[in-house]
């Protein structure tokens, strides 16, 4: 008799043998709850087809045949049919039982492969048919197996039918209810069973359509299906979850996670919105967090089960799949260390930490493949990023080396290798590590790049068309070319980038060679390699960081002309339609610009064109339209405040950071040299004192761009900060001036936007409590062809400044020896076949050309001596704007965007500080603040003594004061040079020489190349020699100079009282009648260059080319007998010695002449005027007239070309932007 209890149990027993798949069991219960719940038939009659379809599987796969996927041709599962169908129709009272029976009803047309018949039998809806189930937890779990069995069933039948959107429409509207069934923990072998054929179904018709059409990845929930299956796996996660097929019938678990990883990819790389569909809840601020978060995930997952599953192969034999996967991954990278993802975007760690997981998944694929030449150029690429130098170069020497034998092999064979990389990327590859290597290193780096340079030249000319191999014109291209040679070829862009990078190497060996000689003709390569890398034949698109260089050479080789028009066609082309901002960041073409801006500044100050040269430095600024893009809208007062003030006022007002925020350090140095490069100009023209009162805007600028580097930024502890005009501006409209203030009144002043008149203050210091600064003279700018002419101003030399019975030698750039700028005009020079100060027509840089090319004047022919330095001929390039450079995009991100450690970033910012604390050292020296200026001294030097503490303190050796790390500037020696230097000009222009010569030895014994401390000590020692510089007496004089109360109390005792200076020379010489440093002494004035007698040998110098100086009559003796004791004669007591020994006046003159002759052979010398000037001294000082005339001639030609600062301010140092 029925029995309600029993019938309850055993239903529920059948419920769970059926899930557990015990099969074995169900005919049992079956007949028990026939018998006790006998109105439960459609139940008891859906049960028994199911085990039967469930044997018929079982015994279909133990012959070895196809699975569920399979016909199953049996008349006695056929013969259930009609009994079910009739169940069907006929149940009334449970509706659970009827959908489980339908649900069996379509399972077996299914396996009868009858799929029309199927999805007429399968439930269409689950929630449109059961509405009243609003909670599924009150249904049967198997009824939960049925509803997912139902959906893949019908979205399979669709998917066989050729619908695919039908199918993938099934299985989207039963994820919303059945998303909760296979998240239970305890589920049943049955449900993971069939939630595993639903999910890994749907996520590969998903990903089938999302690869056809890529419009579908900005749905929202393209990714439902992906973390829908990420949530199964997350509650079923065990050892059965391992990886491999999982179930009969499913795809592998690692192609589902691979179709995962490659779909949210694709979302990253096209910088897509995050779709916001069934994503799970996490802690993530920002969408940009929460994909990069789900990224991470999923790739962490699919790695393991692809290493995991993956052996390492044999010799033959290929890893596809890791190869793909590394090659996503790095295409994640790419992006993620992009500039235009920010560093809060990326979590904790930053780019550091990202990089540094890429670099564990790099080397755990090699693991799994067989040289892979793929991956080792992965982890040159990502070791460069993370600025670990050498593993970077070691890894790509493994590469190239790799990939030469490879190619080798193939030649030899004729058998591809897919692994091997292609002939383009191996080129690109090579020109990233020529570029890696000028960039960021030393002598050393650039020898390497030299040697890579020469192999990549072979290399182009080997597998590039045939009209690329040239001497001087273009080959046609050969139309008989084999099929297979074209389809190989290299991409023009490649070839253009490869020719690039060989005369970037060129360029950086030809500025740090030790042969003199050969550095003219390594340039002139240089210059032909880029110029080849610009021609039409690689397209009409150039390359910004090729126009650089290449300017930047003409630049050097003073080709203003050439320089100029290259320049200027770069900055007027029309922008090109590029990529997004994903890689590069916002604004990166303007970004890109500024130092072409900054090249055109200093090109247009050679040239003498100063309001042009300010106002290209302004246009570096005005290109972004708004300085509020650049800065931001902090700190806009002026005022300086530390980081975390500045943050912490930006998040509670909710001010915007700018684009100098994002920049690195090398755009942001660019900035602040441009700034540097804007005051050189101002002190040009009106003179240092002006320019000392907007210094404070480079102190203004500087934490702007790099915030707090625990230095104080005020000029003493002693005086007040500067306190200007410039200073209480916005810093928007006074670090670089506004166009609008520009417009609104009429320009008086080069920079800046106040009028610079009397009132105009500088920052107050004790100088300016003692004395007034009278009003700087203004530029008066007239119409386009106004008479008016700016003149260039008047500089003092650093050095010391008694050469010659001319007095004080002013520069010779510096033409205008007049006191006033309202004379009459002179006329123009012409340098370079071009007129100085022509005028303009429309717009900023329309500048006209003269047509002239000959010089007016003698011309300027070097001799023999001094050929590989001079340029024998000048050039003038008409194709450079007759259709070398057509449009002009920015540089591709050949280098990943590279970040230094905190600490190397310090040193690089503090390593600045000290260049601009002694930039305004300079201001205040040539203004005559030398209080001020020796405060600024201190600063600069108590950061480098900071440097040198924390190298001596550094326990893991990898620091080194002497030697230049990879990514700086300068070594720590030449910073402690350069503050040594500077002081040592500093104590000239207080007329204390010896003071100026220790620290000028000081400085080389730190930098013993050091230009200025070498020039500054040189003409020390030739002033010595000529004795227009006498020894201090034995027993200095008595001076009580020092209880003054008018003296500072800790200034030493000057040498004013204790050096003997004869003749000394007014503040402002005239004119010298002859040659500049061609006068002999006020005895030997009359006397003509070319008649000067011979000097005899000098004895015991060791070979020296020098001759000894004649005896002057003023000189008060023979040269046999010699000067106070000089010759052989006895030497007199030391309190009765007037001057110093023959002797040691000619080893003084020999040692400067050693100095200056090694040092104009140097990189850093070969184009230093000063230099050159100090060195015709020294030829002129022994006789050798000739030589001096020749030196004398080069160092016009270089004033001629000279800008307003070095050209190694551009670039960082280098040619690479």
């Amino acid at each position: 008799m029925p029995d309600a209890v029993k019938a309850a149990n055993y239903i529920r027993q059948l419920d769970e043998a059926r899930c557990e798949e015990n099969w074995d069991a169900v005919p049992e219960l079956v007949r028990k709850v026939r018998k006790h719940a006998p109105d439960r038939s459609c139940l008891v009659l859906t049960a028994e087809v199911e085990s039967a379809i469930t044997r018929a599987i079982y015994k279909a796969a133990s012959a070895e045949r196809p699975s569920t996927a399979a016909s199953i041709s049996s008349p006695e599962l056929a013969s259930h049919l009609p009994k079910l169908v009739a169940e069907i129709e006929k149940e009334e009272n449970f509706p659970e039982d009827k959908f489980q029976a339908k649900v069996c009803a379509g399972w077996l047309h299914w396996v009868m492969k009858e799929y029309h018949l199927a999805l007429d039998r399968l439930p269409r809806n689950f929630d449109q048919e059961y509405p009243l189930y609003d909670n599924l937890e009150t249904l049967s779990e198997w009824t939960k197996v049925c509803a997912l069995k139902s959906t893949y069933l019908r979205a399979n039948c669709l998917a066989r039918d050729g619908q695919r959107d039908a199918a993938l429409d099934a299985f989207a509207s039963a994820l919303p209810s059945l998303s909760g069934v296979w998240a239970t923990q305890n589920a049943h072998q049955q449900l993971r069973y069939w939630a595993e054929l639903f999910l890994t179904e749907y996520c590969m018709l998903a990903n089938q359509a999302l690869r056809e059409n890529t419009q579908l990845l900005s749905d929202p929930n393209c990714l439902a299906p992906f973390r829908a299956w990420a949530k199964y796996w997350a509650a079923t996660k065990g050892p059965s979850l391992a990886g491999g097929y999982g179930f009969r019938g499913s795809v592998p678990r690692r192609q589902v996670w691979s179709e995962y990883y490659y779909t949210i990819s694709e979302i990253l790389q096209q910088d897509l919105p995050f779709p916001t569909g069934y994503s799970p809840i996490t802690t993530e601020s920002s969408a940009r967090n929460q994909l990069r978060a789900e990224l991470k995930k999923v790739e962490t997952i699919y790695q393991g089960l692809l290493f995991t599953e993956t052996r390492f192969p044999k010799a033959d034999e290929e890893r596809a799949e890791v190869e793909d996967f590394v090659k996503r991954v790095m295409k994640n990278w790419t992006v993620l260390n992009g500039r235009g993802w920010k560093e809060h975007d990326l979590g904790v760690g930053g780019r550091d930490s990202l990089s540094h997981g890429v670099l564990d998944t790099l080397y755990g694929a090699a693991a799994k493949t067989y040289h892979s030449t793929a991956i080792l150029r992965y982890l040159f690429t990502v070791h460069l990023a993370v600025a670990e130098f050498d593993l970077a170069f070691m890894s790509f020497d493994s590469y190239f080396e790799l990939v030469k034998k490879g190619k080798a092999r193939v030649e030899k064979t004729g058998h591809p290798e897919p692994a091997l990389d292609s002939d383009a990327t191996m080129l690109e590859t090579i020109c990233a590590c020529i570029t890696a290597l000028c960039r960021y290193g030393g002598r050393d780096a650039a020898e390497k790049a030299l040697k890579l340079a020469s192999e990549l030249q072979g290399l182009v000319e080997k597998l590039g068309p045939a009209h690329s191999r040239l001497e001087d014109g273009f080959k046609p291209l050969k139309e008989d070319r084999p099929l297979s040679a074209v389809q190989n070829e290299v991409p023009l862009h490649i070839l253009a980038l490869s020719w690039q990078a060989i005369g970037l190497a060129h360029a950086q060996w030809a500025r740090v060679t030790y042969d003199s000689e050969a550095r003219k003709q390594i340039q002139d390569e240089a210059i032909r390699c880029f110029r080849k890398s610009l021609s039409p034949e690689f397209g009409s698109v150039a390359n910004v960081s090729a126009v650089f260089a290449l300017g930047l050479l003409y630049a050097e080789q003073r080709q203003l002309t050439a320089a100029i028009d290259l320049v200027k066609t770069a900055l007027l082309t029309d922008k090109v339609a590029e990529g997004s901002e994903l890689y590069n960041g916002p604004y990166w073409r303007e970004r890109s610009l500024i130092p072409l801006w900054h090249l055109l500044a200093l090109l247009l100050s050679a040239r003498q064109e100063y309001t042009m040269a300010a106002r290209a430095c302004e246009g570096a600024i005005e290109q972004f339209k708004d300085p509020y893009v650049l800065f931001g809208g902090r700190s806009l007062n002026g005022v300086y405040r530390s980081d975390h003030l500045n943050q912490a006022e930006a998040e509670k007002s909710g001010v915007s950071d700018g684009l100098v925020d994002e920049m690195d350090d090398y755009e942001k140095e660019s900035i602040l040299e441009i700034k540097m490069t804007q005051l050189a100009i101002l002190e040009l023209v009106e003179g240092p004192a002006v320019a000392v009162n907007s210094s404070s805007e480079l102190l203004a600028l500087f934490p702007r761009l790099f915030g707090d580097v625990d230095e104080k930024l005020e000029l003493s502890t002693k005086t007040e900060p500067p306190r200007t005009a410039a200073t209480l501006r916005s810093l928007r409209g006074s670090v670089f001036g506004s166009r609008s203030e520009k417009t609104a009144k009429p320009r008086q002043s080069i920079i800046g936007n106040d009028t610079v008149s009397g009132g105009a203050s500088r920052p107050q210091t004790t100088q300016t409590i003692q004395s007034t600064t009278t009003a700087a003279p203004t530029i008066q700018v007239t119409g386009d062809y106004g008479d008016a002419r700016s003149s260039r101003a008047l500089r003092k030399s650093d050095s010391i400044t008694r050469r010659s019975e001319s007095g004080k030698r002013a520069s010779l750039r510096k033409r205008d020896r007049s006191g006033s700028r309202g004379g009459a005009p002179k006329p123009p020079s012409i340098v370079d076949g071009e007129r100085f100060f022509t005028p303009f027509d429309d717009g900023y840089f329309a500048f006209s050309s003269a047509a002239s090319s000959t010089r007016d004047g003698p011309t300027l022919r070097p001799s023999e001596s001094f050929a590989s330095n001079a340029s024998s001929s000048r050039s003038r390039h008409p194709e450079l704007t007759a259709g070398l450079v057509r449009e002009v995009k920015s540089y591709a991100a050949l280098l990943p965007f590279v970040h230094f450690s905190v600490d190397h970033n310090k040193r690089k910012r503090r390593a600045m500080l000290v260049k601009v604390w002694l930039a305004i050292a300079g201001f205040y020296r040539r203004a005559g603040k030398f209080e001020d200026s020796q405060q600024a001294c201190l600063e600069a030097q108590s950061i480098v003594q900071a440097l040198e503490a924390e190298v001596a303190s550094d326990s893991s050796g990898t620091l080194s004061a002497r030697q230049v790390s990879w990514g700086q500037n300068k070594s720590i020696e030449e910073l402690v040079a350069d503050v040594w230097t500077e002081k040592g000009y500093l104590y000239l222009a207080r007329d204390r020489p010896y003071n100026a010569r220790a620290s000028f030895e000081s400085a080389l014994t730190h930098s013993p190349d050091h230009p200025s401390a070498i020039v500054g000590l040189s003409n020390i020692l030739m002033d010595i020699y000529s004795e227009k510089l006498l020894p201090p007496p034995a027993i200095p004089s008595l001076d009580i100079s020092g209880l003054s109360l008018d003296n500072p109390p800790d200034e030493e005792v000057d040498s004013k009282a204790s050096l003997v200076f004869q003749n000394k020379p007014d503040k402002f010489p005239t004119l010298p009648s002859v040659p500049l440093g061609l006068a002999k002494s006020s005895a030997k004035v009359s006397m003509k260059l070319g008649k000067l007698p011979k000097r005899p040998r000098l004895n015991g110098t060791g070979g020296s080319t020098l001759t000894s100086a004649p005896t002057s009559p003023d000189l008060g003796g023979s040269s046999s007998n010699g000067r106070s004791g000089g010759g052989e004669g006895e030497l007199p007591a030391s309190y009765e010695a007037t001057s110093l020994p023959l002797n040691d006046r000619l080893a003084a003159r020999d040692r400067a002449y050693g100095l200056l002759s090694g040092l104009t052979k140097l990189g850093s010398g070969w184009n230093y005027s000063e230099a050159w000037f100090a060195l015709a001294r020294a030829y002129e000082e022994s006789g050798q007239v000739d030589k001096a005339k020749d030196a004398l001639w080069w160092c016009v030609e270089l004033e001629d070309g000279m800008g307003a600062r070095e050209w190694t301010c551009l670039g960082a140092g280098g040619y690479v932007l």
